[in-house]
């Protein structure tokens, strides 16, 4: 593999895990709302596994040629992140953040955690989108690695800088917020709210084109 062209991927892949978006907003909450954010950040990462598996295998190729399946992939990712955000935003107010509440309240669900995690970032179009434009810039057919391993090396970068990422935010956002309950709630309202609203521009963008071609 080209060294340039991979440290030029790893340049541009961490500028986008270190963006602001629905996983910071899931990761955040994850710190502040979960016994340990572990699950939810190795739920995330999986979610960005499976994008590079469909990639190595050209499924996804395959399915951003397809407009319609991808359509109706974004409304299913749009829905389960207006579900995602309002489940945070009708929790807020009664959550608690501080240490003692993680220790008498250990029976949190770490795979339903795990799942939502995998979900937000899995279900997640742009995800895919971004494997498939993104990725193929930074691949050399003149490398001696065949281009699918090569794919996988890059999208699995990806996965390991999204790791250290989200694990950075939903440390941080404990260790900065946990002992501020009034300034946790805001947060975890506010990252409720923005998975809320990114669902529902994702949903008005996919669901009326998608409905008027069925009609």
């Amino acid at each position: 593999m080209n060294l340039q062209l991979f440290l030029a991927f790893v340049v541009v892949a961490a500028v986008l895990a270190c963006t602001p978006g629905v996983d910071w907003a899931y990761s955040i909450t994850a710190g502040l709302g979960r016994r340990s954010f572990v699950p939810a950040v190795a739920g995330l990462c999986s979610g960005y596994v499976l994008h590079t598996a469909l990639m190595v295998a050209g499924l996804a190729a395959l399915l951003a040629g397809m407009p319609g399946v991808l359509g109706w992939i974004t409304v299913a990712g749009a829905a389960y992140l207006l579900w995602l955000g309002t489940a945070t935003i009708r929790s807020w107010r009664g959550a608690s953040f501080t240490a003692a509440a993680a220790v008498d309240n250990p029976g949190q669900n770490q795979l339903r955690t795990f799942l939502q995690g995998m979900g937000t970032s899995g279900i997640n179009p742009k995800g895919l989108l971004f494997y498939v434009a993104l990725v193929p810039q930074f691949v050399s057919a003149e490398a001696p690695l065949p281009v699918p391993v090569q794919s996988g090396l890059l999208g699995l970068t990806f996965v390991l800088l999204a790791a250290v990422v989200y694990t950075c935010v939903a440390l941080l956002s404990r260790k900065l917020l946990q002992s501020r309950p009034g300034a946790a709630r805001k947060v975890t309202l506010a990252s409720g709210i923005i998975m809320v609203g990114l669902g529902a521009v994702l949903l008005s963008e996919q669901l009326l084109p998608l409905i008027a071609g069925l009609a």
